[in-house]
């Protein structure tokens, strides 16, 4: 029988016979604002599992070594079990949410250069952000897993935009995590879906993320059945 080891805002992760697998579960539960507006939209988990897999398939085949193995249904998948990196890193390509408030630029200004921020993943903190010293000064990681971070990071927003550009879509920015497997090597963590992306249709620059349901901009399943459609005519 599969146990139930951790549950987050939106997935459960189980035991499998193996290890060093775990078996993920997407839920319906939708969450905005560090988890203070919450609510139930049904497809939106299986929607994000077929996209996080299709998504990790696309960057494994291109280089990138993820947690990934299979979807099993769904709703499901199987991942490489980790020890997650509490960081969260953010790769902006366009001028949106807290960069568009804190540098009072105008929405979706194209930036000169991909910006990548990290933050600390704490609910409880408002996730911070952190620069590399302060990193390094609470032993989250040293110089070297930063520098591997942040190379991953940059190298899966090349591989993201060409994809989305293909399929009509502004990757504005995203949020990635990273863990250490049973050999020790850092690899791509959780999920990157519109729970995680800021993504706009290019001709009406419409959302279609989690701001929809962070904006109260209409209905959330909608967007996301778009970018499932367009990445799967896309990835193959």
């Amino acid at each position: 029988m599969n146990k139930l080891i951790a549950e987050g805002k939106t997935k459960q992760l189980f035991t499998t016979e193996d290890e060093n697998v775990i078996r993920v579960h997407y839920t319906n539960h939708t969450t905005a604002l560090n988890g203070k507006r919450e609510e139930d939209i049904n497809e939106k988990g299986s929607l994000n599992n077929r996209i996080s897999s299709l998504i990790f398939t696309y960057l494994a085949k291109n280089g990138v070594e993820t947690c990934f193995l299979e979807k099993l249904s769904e709703n499901e998948q199987l991942d490489k079990k980790l020890k997650m990196i509490p960081l969260e890193v953010v790769v902006r390509n366009f001028a949106s949410g807290s960069f568009q408030r804190k540098f009072n630029t105008e929405y979706l200004a194209p930036l000169a250069n991909p910006v990548q921020e990290f933050f600390m993943k704490s609910d409880e903190l408002d996730d911070p952000f952190m620069n590399n010293d302060q990193i390094k000064a609470l032993s989250i990681v040293n110089d070297e897993q930063i520098k591997i971070m942040h190379d991953m990071a940059l190298k899966i927003n090349d591989l993201l935009k060409d994809l989305f550009s293909k399929a009509n879509i502004m990757l504005v920015d995203f949020k990635v995590e990273f863990g250490i497997d049973s050999d020790g090597k850092i690899v791509l963590g959780d999920e990157i879906s519109p729970d995680s992306c800021r993504l706009v249709d290019k001709t009406t620059k419409k959302s279609l993320d989690k701001d929809v349901f962070r904006k109260n901009l209409g209905n959330l399943v909608d967007g996301y059945k778009t970018v499932l459609s367009r990445l799967e005519t896309e990835a193959k």
